[in-house]
C-alpha cells in the first residue's frame, strides 16, 4: 500500500493530459486506422512512460535502452528507409520523368517554415522543424538528431510532430487541396500512358541517383544510399524473398520500434510546454505550405501546357509515401469516377521522397559547419 500511494502521490494533471493523448492515438489508429502500425505504437508508449516512476524510461528502462539503441545513432530510420525503398516502384516516374519537378517543387514549405522558425529559436532547431514539412519521419530524425542530439528539449516534439502528421495526411490534405483547386480542375483526367522500362534502367537508377545525390547533398548519403539500397533489393530480380522481407517484416517491425521509442521524448514534464505547441503550429504550417505549394506550382504549369495536369497531383509531391498518392488518387474519383491519377500521383510522391531526403541532406550540408 505504501508503494501505490507513494506513486499516486507522483500523479498530476501532466500525465492525465499525456494518457488522453495517448488514448487519442490510440482511437485513430484503431477506429480511423490511421497508420496503425505508428500511432498505435506511439500512443501505447505515450501511456507508459507517463505513468508516474514508470520502469519503462530512466537509466536501465527497456525503451530508454531502445532509444539510445536505434534512434540516437540514427539506426531505426535508415534500416526503415531500407524497407521503404523495397516498397517504391520508380516506374511511373522513368515512364514519365516530368513528375519529378512535381516532388521539388513540394520542398519549399521546408525552407521557407525554417526562415519562420529562425524568429523564434536558434538556426540549427529552425532547421530541424522546418523539415517536419517534408512529411518524411525517418528523415526528421536523422536531421534533429544530428542537428541537435537526443537531448535537447524539442527533439521529442520534432520527431512526433514528423510522424502525426504523417498518419494524418487523409484529414489534412483534402481540405487543403479543396480550397486551392476548383471542381473543375480536380475532374481533369490524366491518361496514363506506361512505357516499357528496362530491368537494367531500373537497376541503373538507383544507383545512379545515390551518386548524383552524394555530389549534390554529401550529407544525404546515408539517408538516400538506404533508400536507393532497398529499391535495388526489389529490381535486382535475384532477391526476391529479401525484398519481400524488407517490404512487409522489416518495415513493419522497425516502425513498431520506432513508434514506441519515440514516445520516450513524449514525457509530460518534456512534452507539456509553449516550445512544443509552436513546434506543432510551425510543423502543420509546413506541412501545409508544401501542400499547396505543390498545387499552385502544377496550376502555374497549367498557364503555359497545351495538356492540362490535375493540380491535385502536385500535392503529392510531399514525402508521406504512399498515403498522399492514395489521397489524391481517391479525390480525383471523388470529382469524376472515371478519374484515375493513381500511377500520376504515386509517381510524384516517390519523386517527394527523393526529394524531400535531399532536402534534409542539403540543410545537414548548410547548417553542421555552423554549429
Amino acid at each position: 500500500m505504501d508503494i501505490l500511494w507513494s506513486t499516486i502521490l507522483q500523479l498530476s494533471w501532466k500525465h492525465i493530459v499525456m494518457w488522453i493523448i495517448g488514448g487519442v492515438l490510440i482511437f485513430l489508429a484503431i477506429k480511423k486506422e490511421m497508420e496503425p502500425t505508428l500511432l498505435l505504437p506511439l500512443g501505447f508508449g505515450t501511456i507508459l512512460v507517463n505513468l508516474p516512476l514508470s520502469g519503462a524510461i530512466g537509466e536501465h528502462g527497456p525503451l530508454t535502452t531502445l532509444f539510445d539503441a536505434g534512434i540516437a545513432n540514427e539506426l531505426f530510420p535508415l534500416i526503415l528507409f531500407i524497407g521503404i525503398g523495397a516498397m517504391i516502384d520508380f516506374g511511373p516516374v522513368l515512364s514519365n520523368p516530368k513528375l519529378m519537378i512535381f516532388g521539388a517543387a513540394a520542398q519549399f514549405g521546408i525552407f521557407f517554415t525554417f526562415c519562420l522558425a529562425s524568429i523564434f529559436f536558434e538556426l540549427p532547431e529552425a532547421a530541424s522543424i522546418g523539415i517536419i514539412g517534408a512529411a518524411d519521419g525517418p528523415t526528421a530524425i536523422v536531421v534533429a538528431q544530428k542537428l541537435l542530439g537526443s537531448d535537447s528539449a524539442i527533439t521529442g516534439a520534432i520527431m512526433v510532430a514528423a510522424y502525426s502528421y504523417m498518419a494524418l495526411v487523409p484529414i489534412i490534405q483534402p481540405p487543403v487541396i479543396k480550397l486551392m483547386t476548383t471542381e473543375k480542375e480536380r475532374k481533369i483526367r490524366m491518361p496514363y500512358k506506361p512505357q516499357k522500362i528496362s530491368k537494367l534502367v531500373k537497376i541503373c537508377f538507383p544507383i545512379v541517383i545515390t551518386v548524383i545525390a552524394g555530389l549534390v547533398a554529401p550529407e544525404s548519403v546515408a539517408l538516400v544510399g538506404f533508400l536507393m539500397f532497398g529499391n535495388l533489393i526489389r529490381e535486382c530480380g535475384v532477391l526476391d524473398s529479401l525484398s519481400e522481407t524488407a517490404q512487409k517484416v522489416l518495415a513493419n517491425l522497425v516502425t513498431i520500434f520506432l513508434g514506441i521509442t519515440i514516445a520516450t521524448k513524449m514525457q509530460a514534464d518534456l512534452f507539456l510546454n509553449w516550445s512544443t505547441l509552436l513546434i506543432l503550429g510551425l510543423g502543420l504550417f509546413a506541412f501545409i505550405f508544401d501542400t499547396a505549394g505543390g498545387v499552385l506550382f502544377a496550376k502555374l504549369l497549367n498557364l503555359f501546357l497545351k495538356e492540362k495536369i490535375n493540380p491535385m497531383i502536385g500535392a503529392a509531391g510531399i514525402s508521406a509515401f504512399p498515403m498522399s498518392g492514395r489521397v489524391v488518387h481517391k479525390m480525383g474519383l471523388e470529382a469524376d469516377s472515371q478519374n484515375f491519377l493513381l500511377m500520376q500521383s504515386i509517381g510524384v510522391n516517390v519523386s517527394g521522397q527523393i526529394a524531400s531526403v535531399i532536402a534534409g541532406g542539403l540543410i545537414l550540408s548548410f547548417m553542421l559547419p555552423l554549429i
